[in-house]
């Protein structure tokens, strides 16, 4: 009976944790990097990719901005154009150059800080990608939810019940992802191109009626004059109220994250993808200005032929205001089309960034060594995001509007970042013009960073969540798996082979040696306490092992070993690793498997609080480093018959 009930639960555990070891390397699904290097797609193909989460945001852009800045939302929309071309474009072209396999700012800014300060900063940025992902999972499927809810045929039927399609709609994306998603570019070339034709058609036919009704921009004119007076107040008033309308920059970062499908030249390498990144900011610029232009367009018409009131909650405009214009101008036939397809394109925009999202947090934590183990599969993550969304959702009450805030504050942290990013890469390349114009856009983002944290600080609460549970997650992972044997692979030079090899007809034994002068006094000291402690016969030979810390905040390294005589008598092997004892016990095991001679290595103790030895083992790569040394081979190795030993005196 127990072999019954257990064989289910197995299998289920193998089909949840089924690909785990994939995780660490090179990342699956929609960003994955196609092989070879200069096969892939056209880059306007691979520009539906970004458009779906990019151009979807027509769906709600507008009516967010007649909101926050009501008749003056087509200025400020000018005044966001204007930030668009002039500052997102060319930041994120010079992040496309310095980062072509799609790793975008938050790399860019690892490679600037070292240490553990680096890790945390990384992890900050993190929170706040995962808020940008999971915002545009829950803010697309909640206006999805509101074109059918507001749809003329299915008002009556699904009335009051907004919150359990989002829900559901939440949900299929995860059961999708469950099954195994593959997001295909063809699927995004369908439902890029059908939502921007019923785009155009939509814009062209309020257009032709704003310029065949009498007093439509008159009214609109006066009622601007009245309320704002003079061109230059209105210009002043814009300039304060467009960060409100960051959420039609949303999808730059998105750009530079399927640089990888975007087609290269045949003499394209890894170190020098020139045809894919001059691909790339195509794809950047060309969709940048289809995104412009409908975004004036359709700001304009939605402030000059909706009521202000049909914008607020409950109205027939909220969330879906050129939904709204298509019903209303070109009949509920083509609306219902419209609304299809906007369903379409918001329910991919979310099935985008959970792809996205999936793949992001494999760059990172594995190789911080900050992922529990059962987040090396993608079922257990989807679940966790999936249930993650469904409290946002529940917190929002799956409202458009509320959500907003939070998503554009997401959008620009990655912005700022990312300006700050090319700045710092701009000064250290010498171009003193790039360097002050990248900075001044940093000042721009940076502002409208601000002023959106100020007037609407759920997105800093949702990102703070975020950022705490990610670094608590990942700390206690860490020290779940500190001691893992985390060399990924050992290479001897040849003297140190030598040393190896000489002592293999015998005993082989190491000392594990922490360097000070390195003179002959210290080895000559340190090998007779060595014999003293352990009776050791004076005939007996040892080798030195001396490990360096580089940067005790990696997790996972390659480990080389290099030999040398020092005094004319002592070998010494000496290596850099992120932590002694793991450097030590993969030595160890290497020198085991490659001899197939079973080695020692003697320890003194270390003075101090085993605790206080612990930290400093976990932060620092050192401390306590026998008992460690001992633990983490018999964590690699469970036959004690085949473990090296450990001798501590």
């Amino acid at each position: 009976m127990v072999r019954t009930d257990a064989a289910p639960t197995s299998r289920l555990r193998a089909w949840m944790l089924e690909g785990a070891s994939d995780m660490a390397g090179p990342p699956q699904g929609p960003h994955a990097p196609p092989e070879p290097l200069h096969k892939g797609q056209p880059w306007w193909r691979v520009m539906c990719l970004t458009g779906v989460d990019y151009f979807s945001t027509l769906g709600y852009q507008p009516g967010i901005a007649a909101l926050a800045a009501g008749l003056l939302s087509p200025i400020a929309t000018v005044v966001l154009v204007i930030v668009t071309l002039a500052g997102a474009l060319p930041v994120y072209r010079r992040v496309a150059e310095e980062s072509p396999h799609g790793q975008g700012s938050i790399a860019m800014l690892e490679r600037l800080l070292s240490f553990w300060q680096g890790k945390l900063f990384v992890l900050t940025l993190l929170g706040f990608a995962a808020t940008d992902f999971l915002i545009t999972i829950t803010l697309s499927a909640a206006d999805a939810g509101t074109h059918l809810v507001e749809n003329p045929h299915l008002a009556g039927v699904l009335h009051g019940k907004q919150m359990l399609i989002t829900l559901l709609l939440i949900a299929l994306l995860g059961a999708v992802f469950l099954k195994g998603f593959l997001e295909a570019v063809g699927i995004a070339v369908v439902l890029v191109g059908a939502y921007l034709l019923l785009n155009v058609v939509v814009v062209v036919a309020g257009l032709w009626h704003v310029a065949t009704a009498q007093g439509v921009v008159a009214d609109w004119s006066a009622a601007l004059t009245a309320e704002h007076g003079s061109p230059l107040a209105m210009i002043g008033v814009a300039l304060v109220v467009f960060p409100k309308l960051a959420l039609g920059l949303s999808g730059f970062e998105t750009g530079v994250a399927v640089m990888p499908h975007v087609e290269g030249r045949p003499g394209d390498t890894e170190e020098n993808p020139a045809g894919r990144v001059q691909g790339a900011k195509k794809l950047l610029t060309t969709a940048a200005v289809i995104m412009s232009c409908f975004l004036i367009c359709t700001s304009f018409l939605t402030s000059v032929l909706i009521p202000e009131d049909a914008f607020q909650p409950g109205g027939q405009a909220n969330g879906r205001a050129l939904a709204f214009l298509a019903h209303r101008y070109l009949g509920n036939g083509f609306g219902t089309v419209y609304d299809i397809s906007t369903i379409a394109i918001l329910w991919f925009a979310g099935a985008s960034a959970m792809a996205g999202l999936l793949n992001l947090m494999p760059r990172y934590l594995p190789r911080y060594g900050m992922a529990p183990h059962w987040a090396r599969a993608v079922r257990p993550m989807v679940l966790v995001f999936i249930l993650i969304a469904f409290l946002v959702t529940w917190i929002f009450d799956a409202s458009v509007d509320a959500q907003g805030g939070a998503y554009a504050t997401g959008v620009l942290v990655l912005i700022s970042s990312a300006a700050i990013a090319v700045t710092i890469a701009a000064s250290r390349a010498g171009q003193r013009r790039w360097t002050i114009g990248f900075a001044v856009i940093s000042a721009v983002f940076l502002y409208t960073t601000v002023v959106n944290v100020i007037e609407r600080p759920d997105g800093v609460k949702i990102g703070a969540c975020f950022i705490t549970g990610i670094i608590l997650v990942s700390l206690l992972s860490r020290l779940a798996r500190s001691f893992e044997l985390r060399v990924t692979h050992v290479e001897l030079d040849d003297l140190a082979a030598r040393f190896v090899r000489d002592v293999s007809h015998r005993r082989m034994r190491f000392i594990a040696n922490e360097p000070d002068r390195r003179d002959k006094a210290e080895y000559r000291d340190k090998l007779e306490q060595i014999r003293e402690d352990n009776d050791i016969p004076p005939q007996e030979d040892f080798i030195f092992v001396e490990v360096s810390i580089a940067d005790p905040s990696e997790f996972e390294a390659d480990l080389s070993v290099h030999g040398e005589v020092l005094h004319e008598r002592y070998r010494v092997l000496t290596l850099q690793s992120a932590s002694v004892p793991n450097a030590l016990a993969a030595l160890l095991l290497h020198a085991r498997d490659a001899t197939g001679v079973l080695p020692h290595i003697y320890f003194e103790w270390t003075e101090g609080s085993p605790f206080a030895n612990f930290l400093r083992f976990f932060l620092f790569g050192q401390g306590e480093v026998a008992p460690v040394t001992r633990e983490v081979l018999r964590e690699a190795e469970p036959d004690r018959s085949r473990r090296p030993r450990v001798h501590v005196g």
